[in-house]
């Protein structure tokens, strides 16, 4: 009987760590009422966030097998896709880490920000080739939508009508369409 439960102990232990998931919740950056949920999955390589806010909610997945970052603005019904580079985007042990300590202090504040912008006439519909590059959780994210490419742009745009996204109070990512006069 001992050999049984200690089979089964071992399974568990094997089983938790294939298929761990962190998840936080976070309190919005001025106090305001925003519900954050940040849900890590160290198996598939991704962050999942979850910003419920009312008209500026989206969903944000941090792809790091495949590379890539897609944000789903619902008040937009529209998808942005974002090609990751190391240089400004924190390791997916890192976000793990900068979530939890803002859940428990409350008053962590990075001061990452990423600026991208979109050319507005410019977007894809139905299917796309691209998914196969992308991976299934940023089609399960964007298919049905309009998708946009964005490229990382230096410092603020200065223009109106800039969504955020990303993961507020850790690595806040506004997205821009470009302006042409």
């Amino acid at each position: 009987m001992n050999t049984v439960a200690t089979v089964i102990a071992v399974l568990g232990v094997f089983w938790t760590q294939a298929f761990s998931y962190e998840i936080y919740s976070l309190p919005g950056t001025n106090g305001d009422y925003v519900q954050q949920t940040v849900t890590i999955s160290n198996e598939l390589h991704i962050a999942d966030i979850h910003i419920h806010a009312g008209l500026c909610s989206s969903d944000t997945i941090f792809d790091y097998k495949h590379g890539y970052i897609a944000t789903r603005l619902f008040s937009r019904r529209a998808c942005f896709i974002l090609k990751m580079e190391k240089v400004y985007i924190p390791e997916l042990k890192e976000i793990g880490r900068l979530a939890y300590e803002k859940q428990m202090m409350n008053k962590m504040f990075s001061p990452k920000h990423l600026w991208v912008q979109y050319e507005p006439s410019d977007s894809i519909f139905g299917e796309i080739k691209e998914w196969l590059i992308f991976g299934k959780p940023i089609e399960k994210l964007c298919k049905g939508v309009p998708v946009y490419k964005v490229r990382k742009v230096e410092g603020a745009i200065r223009a109106g009508g800039c969504a955020k996204a990303g993961i507020l109070g850790i690595l806040g990512i506004s997205i821009c369409g470009k302006i042409s006069v």
